[in-house]
């Protein structure tokens, strides 16, 4: 299944076959002080720079997530979205729980983009499919709903079935409905990681969607988390993983190296590319 995103010119094409496509996650207020400091000003400059350096690591659609204590998003994202598809022709991926700001953010989009996301929450996806319709966009849904979040792989499936089947009666295409099976603190939960991977197996081998997931989350708390989330990264892509949300300053060389271990990349063409281009 093919899920395909456009910047001003650019299309970004997600694949369950691969190979994996990479949602930068940096442009995100949290723990980035510097962010709310030159947004709350109304300058774009660090935006743009973290843009720019996401592009370059590797990252093929850009997360942007305005949102902190006291902003007014309807109006700032949709500004952030402007400055960024003015200067990089690359699709966004709309990151915020406000619709309102999601609908003034696709007003002025010029591309086919993202919204991250709704869930099986009546109210989320009563608020959220309507306008994903209306704008063409496609939309994350998160295997979560009205009974909070369920620990059994199987539930969660389900509810990633339910949301698909919304998104048909609402008028969305298929292939425009990216399944979050949802991340979690490793350290919190000891099984935390082995359910989310069960989960991504079988929305892969029963649904047949593509996988997105906050793909650091699950390190959350504990010492040399690239190094956790090389390894739950390798094996996330195995599972059927194809568009993570990521630092691509930090994941992009694993998953270079699983795409070409899985057979993605002849001749490891992207694999040496990627790494001329860092040197």
């Amino acid at each position: 299944m093919k899920t395909i995103l456009t910047g001003r010119t650019k299309e970004v094409i997600i694949d369950t076959a691969g190979p994996v496509i990479i949602i930068g996650e940096s442009i995100n207020p949290t723990r980035r002080k510097k962010l709310v400091t030159t947004l709350q000003e109304g300058n774009f400059e660090y935006v743009l720079e973290l843009a720019e350096s996401q592009i370059k690591a590797g990252a093929d659609i850009l997360d942007v997530n305005v949102g902190f204590p006291g902003v007014d998003d309807v109006k700032l994202l949709p500004e952030t979205v402007k400055v960024l598809q003015d200067n990089f022709d690359v699709p966004l991926c709309l990151d915020s729980p406000n619709p309102k700001a999601i609908e003034a953010a696709l007003k002025v989009a010029t591309g086919k983009y993202l919204i991250n996301s709704a869930n099986g929450e009546e109210r989320s996806l009563n608020a959220l499919l309507p306008v994903a319709k209306e704008f063409g966009a496609a939309i994350i849904g998160l295997c979560m709903d009205d009974d909070g979040i369920t620990h059994d792989p199987e539930k969660r499936v389900a509810i990633a079935g339910k949301i698909i089947e919304r998104a048909l009666k609402a008028g969305i295409n298929a292939e425009d409905v990216i399944i979050d099976p949802l991340a979690m603190a490793v350290s919190a939960d000891p099984q935390a990681c082995l359910v989310t991977l069960e989960t991504i197996r079988l929305v892969h081998q029963k649904l047949g969607h593509n996988i997105t997931q906050g793909a650091s989350n699950i390190s959350f708390g504990l010492p040399d988390r690239e190094s956790l989330n090389a390894a739950f990264m390798a094996l996330s892509i195995y599972n059927g993983l194809t568009c993570p949300i990521a630092n691509p300053e930090k994941i992009t060389a694993a998953i270079r190296a699983a795409d070409l271990v899985l057979g993605r990349d002849d001749f490891a063409v992207r694999f040496v590319e990627y790494f001329q281009s860092r040197q």
